[in-house]
Order: structure tokens, then sequence, then C-alpha cells
């Protein structure tokens, strides 16, 4: 995989701190949901830059969208956040990885378990499975700090309402909104008891989020009877 031109076409607002960007690619070779692909900068002085980003959505024709959370002090997130701008070019390349997918030919039940912006290769998930007309049965558990928090807030509540055989489920970790029961708190196992699938239906498993959450939450799969094979994993952390 080489380094590919790439131009900014769009972009969206997701949250104070996040937005969504939509890339223009001309030879892009199509991905699957679950693969990401690296963006790299160039300065004028010929300092290059690069980070890796989960993209959002199934592949549509030459454009791609990635959701980019603004990291404070990072290198790259803060310019494409808030000084990139519609024509501007970056480069691409990919998509990489080929484990971390769902395949919309996949009948299993599926668990999408996101902790933050872990939700974005899960969304793709989300998103591949309604254009694909897929009736493989969907749940969500996304942990997240607060309800501001929430990436494609708006998005999921219709998709709930729409889509049959998708449930979403929140674990609020700071603040919760007025009327959810319970105190904010971590993940624990009766989220996951309550809103994921019986270990007894072998769900295809999918875990995103930073690495403390997800092995976390792979601990807690697996000590409910969920096979370590069926649970797929995919982490992110600081840059160093």
């Amino acid at each position: 995989m080489g380094w590919q031109p790439a131009r900014l076409v769009s972009r969206r607002v997701e949250t104070p701190t996040a937005q969504t960007l939509v890339l223009q690619v001309s030879q892009w070779p199509a991905h699957l949901p679950g693969q990401h692909v690296d963006i790299r900068l160039t300065a004028p002085d010929g300092y290059q830059a690069a980070r890796s980003y989960s993209l959002a959505a199934p592949a549509d024709g030459d454009r791609i969208e990635i959701t980019v959370q603004r990291v404070p002090d990072g290198e790259v997130s803060p310019f494409l956040v808030d000084t990139y701008r519609e024509g501007d070019p970056v480069e691409v390349r990919g998509p990489v990885g080929g484990w971390f997918v769902w395949r919309p030919q996949q009948t299993d039940p599926v668990l999408l378990v996101a902790g933050g912006s872990g939700v974005v290769p899960l969304m793709a998930m989300i998103r591949a499975r309604r254009t694909a007309g897929s009736r493989a049965p969907f749940r969500l558990i996304y942990s997240v700090r607060t309800p501001a928090d929430v990436l494609y807030a708006d998005e999921l509540r219709r998709r709930v309402r729409d889509d049959a055989g998708l449930d979403v489920a929140y674990v609020y970790t700071r603040q919760a909104p007025e009327g959810w029961r319970g105190e904010p708190h971590r993940l624990g196992l009766a989220d996951v008891n309550t809103h994921g699938w019986p270990s007894e239906l072998e769900p295809l498993v999918y875990v995103c989020g930073p690495t403390g959450f997800v092995e976390a939450a792979s601990d807690l799969l697996v000590g409910l009877g969920h096979p370590a094979r069926r649970v797929r994993t995919e982490r992110f952390g600081p840059t160093a």
C-alpha cells in the first residue's frame, strides 16, 4: 500500500471536540467495516506526521469517512478538527486490517462494545448492516463519559427506532443524563450481562476503545463464557 492524495469534501460536527471528515480519494480500493486508514500531514518545512484513524462508514466509491477526536497537545487531530479546510490535501494509506472486520454476509448475532471514540469502527459496522440489508441482530454497549460526548447521538437514536434488530445501551462513567437509572460507573459485569448476548449464542464480539477499557471488557466477556476466539479487539492509546 502506498500513500495517495486525498482532499476534504465536507465535515460534520459530532461533539464539541469531534468531527467527521469526508475525504475524496481518487484511487480508493474499497474497504470493509472495521478497517482503518493512515493519514499523513506534511508541513511546509518537510516535517511529516502520520496517525491511524478508523473508517467510520462503509465503502462509498472514492469517498471515505473518518471521525477525529481532538487530542489536547496532539500533532495531527487539532489540525484536522480546527484548521483543515474543504479542498485542502492530505495523504492517505489503506485500508489497513483484516481481523477486526465484519462482513455483511455473516449472519451470527453481533455484540459491539465501545469505549469513547472506540465506537467509530463499530458505527461503520452498524451502517454497513443497514446498507447491505442484513438481518443479523446487533447489540451495542457504548461506554462514554457524559451525554455530550456521545458520537453519532442523533443517528443512533434514529437507527434504534428504524432498524429492526439493533439495540443500543449506554454506560456513563462521569455524568448521566436526567432520568437515567443508576449512578455513573465504569463498564461492569451487570452491564455486559444485561445488554449483551448470552454466551450460549456464540455471538461475534467486537471491542474497541482505550487499552485499559478493552482489556477489562474482554476479561468480563470471557468470564461470562464467551469463547476468546469470538472476541475481537481493537485498542488505541496516546502516540509517543
